[in-house]
């Protein structure tokens, strides 16, 4: 808006519809709701003289096509009309302000707006999913087909990060360590939210903002926690799509390891790839290591809040996480009310692995990191939980490594092997020594939980693995 407003050329004004959301079926207060918000508009960021008129409608259905109409009437330079959270309306109020604009689109430029965008996590193709079924029809002049042209806002290159970054030292004298300039790239792959995010909350949130203290690993990742955890509108409208029956069939597989089956066109996977949420290319996996946390943590937020006071962080003499002592309270846990808390999660298929990390989420809170591997294909998640001690004054990291694996009905032998070959592989990567295994056993038939969750030790290939079933 202001680098064409700033060339001269056009009237551009950018608008959001947020406010219209609540509105539903109730598409004439829908209407005014988009008409007051761009008078309002146009005063914060228009001259008076290029500003809309007022106007009133003969019928209150199509108030937005006659202002837009007079607007560029009484105007030389031709109109942009920029406006956001179109994705937010829904039902008669989402299809009145689309057949208003298609209702104009033959009288551009000299008599509505020259070019109209559209702007939301969704291309124009899903907003038929917003619409009740008996309101689909939409006669002949539908107005979907006067798309001209859908854009996604790609992804940053790692340079381009760095490039971004870099620029705020040039003006400001404050830098980044290398390390940080990597990871930003890594746990955002480049999402242009999360790499603006990571960087505002480091330099203008963070305890070092307003200084010229250098920002080092450490800012990065609380940065990274605390937008997490404040679930700003990004993160909290991606969450809100894993309500969807669409995102659902396409997250759980993800999530447990299984193989992700869809044609190329699916129209499923299409849209979350459109919003984001995953990538397809070279395979199907979660975007990135930070929608990779916020995934599962939305899942379990429920599931935290039912783990008892009692269930605590036990730390050692050296400050480092006593885990023996915590895998003994999570079997206790787990006999207890795991069943229950299994049978209420949404995502019934990985409600095992949901209530671990919820579990895990709780003693990592405090300070500590829970790494996520999906391993798509393998039928298995890793985790990698990561406490921070000091010994001499300096950092060091304690690392439990855990293997998921689920046994279901469908499978005819005991994972068991596979687990095993495949935990001690993900040891030798982290060279780590030890680790555990989970088996959940979703089978038919099995005695109640409390009376089949064990725990044993065996050593394979040189490495001391804890196997726990339940």
């Amino acid at each position: 808006m202001e680098q064409l407003n700033g060339e001269g050329q056009y009237i551009t004004l950018h608008i959001t519809c947020e406010a219209a959301s609540v509105t539903g079926p109730h598409y004439v207060e829908g209407n005014q709701v988009i008409y007051d918000e761009i008078f309002a508009a146009s005063r914060a960021f228009l001259p008076k003289e290029e500003g809309p008129p007022k106007v009133r409608g003969t019928s209150d259905a199509n108030l937005l096509q006659i202002l837009l109409e007079a607007w560029a009437t009484e105007q030389t330079k031709p109109i942009v009309l920029l406006i956001d959270e179109i994705d937010s309306l829904s039902d008669l109020t989402l299809i009145s302000v689309l057949r208003q604009l298609r209702g104009g689109y033959q009288r551009r430029p000299t008599k509505f707006p020259q070019s109209v965008a559209l702007i939301g996590l969704k291309d124009v193709r899903d907003y038929k999913v917003m619409i009740r079924n008996e309101l689909q029809s939409m006669g002949t002049a539908s107005p979907f087909n006067i798309k001209d042209e859908s854009l996604t806002l790609r992804n940053f290159t790692r340079t381009e990060v760095q490039d971004l970054y870099r620029q705020h030292t040039q003006e400001t004298g404050q830098a980044f360590t290398q390390d940080v300039l990597e990871q930003a790239f890594h746990l955002t792959q480049g999402q242009p939210w999360l790499v603006n995010a990571l960087a505002k909350q480091c330099v203008h949130r963070g305890q070092k903002a307003g200084t010229a203290k250098t920002i080092d690993i450490e800012d990065l990742y609380k940065a990274k926690e605390t937008i997490i955890q404040k679930r700003e509108t990004h993160l909290d409208s991606l969450i809100s799509k894993l309500k969807e029956t669409r995102v659902r069939r396409v997250v759980t597989p993800i999530l447990e390891g299984d193989l992700v089956v869809f044609d190329d066109l699916d129209d499923d996977l299409l849209y979350l790839a459109d919003l984001g949420l995953i990538q397809t290319k070279p395979a199907i996996r979660i975007a990135n290591p930070i929608y990779q946390e916020v995934i599962p943590r939305a899942l379990n937020h429920s599931l935290q809040a039912t783990i008892p006071e009692w269930y605590k962080v036990w730390l050692d003499e050296e400050d480092k996480l006593d885990w023996p002592q915590i895998w003994d309270q999570f079997l206790e846990f787990w006999r207890e009310v795991g069943a229950p808390l299994m049978g209420g999660s949404p995502y019934h298929e990985i409600a095992p692995h949901l209530v671990l990390m919820a579990y895990l989420q709780r003693i990592a809170n405090a300070k500590g990191q829970i790494i996520r591997e999906y391993a798509v294909g393998y039928k298995r998640m890793d985790l990698l939980v990561r406490w921070p001690y000091q010994v001499a004054g300096k950092r060091q990291w304690q690392e439990e490594a855990i293997e998921l694996k689920v046994w279901k009905p469908t499978d005819r032998k005991d994972p068991i092997d596979q687990g095993l070959q495949q935990l001690s592989q993900y040891l030798n990567g982290l060279s780590l020594e030890a680790g555990t295994l989970i088996i959940f056993d979703r089978r038919d038939g099995l005695p109640d939980l409390e009376d089949r969750v064990k725990r044993e030790f065996v050593d394979f290939e040189e490495k001391r693995i804890q196997v726990i079933r339940g």
